[in-house]
């Protein structure tokens, strides 16, 4: 059975920094593609950051290009999202997820999905 469990969010001032992780109980961790995305109230998901599990290549949405940072430790099962200059508009729920198929920047593309973890930005 697949879990997810996100930690490392909180309350924090713009400008200021957060470190997301996601530890993974998926046995085959190291051929996931494991992705980040968030929802902010009255909002719809949207994508954050994907990490290949070939190549380990990644990618971002352009809002956050530059500021965030995805990684993973194949060996430790874990997903982290280094986030530096956080704004307001990064307030949202963040969640993890995986995709043992492809990876993409649709939500649809993960079966897999932790509970998420809280982040606000105040001004």
């Amino acid at each position: 059975q697949v879990q997810l469990v996100e930690s490392g969010g909180g309350l924090v001032q713009a400008g200021g920094s957060l470190r997301l992780s996601c530890a993974a109980s998926i046995r085959t961790f190291r051929q996931y593609s494991m992705a980040w995305f968030r929802q902010a109230p009255g909002k719809e998901r949207e994508f954050v950051s994907v990490i290949m599990w070939s190549s380990g290549s990644t990618s971002y949405a352009d809002s956050v290009k530059g500021r965030f940072t995805i990684s993973r430790d194949n060996a430790q099962k874990m997903v982290y999202l280094q986030m530096n200059g956080l704004k307001p508009e990064d307030t949202a729920v963040y969640y993890c997820a995986a995709s043992l198929f492809g990876s993409s920047w649709s939500d649809q593309t993960y079966a897999y999905w932790g509970q998420g973890t809280q982040v606000t930005v105040s001004s």
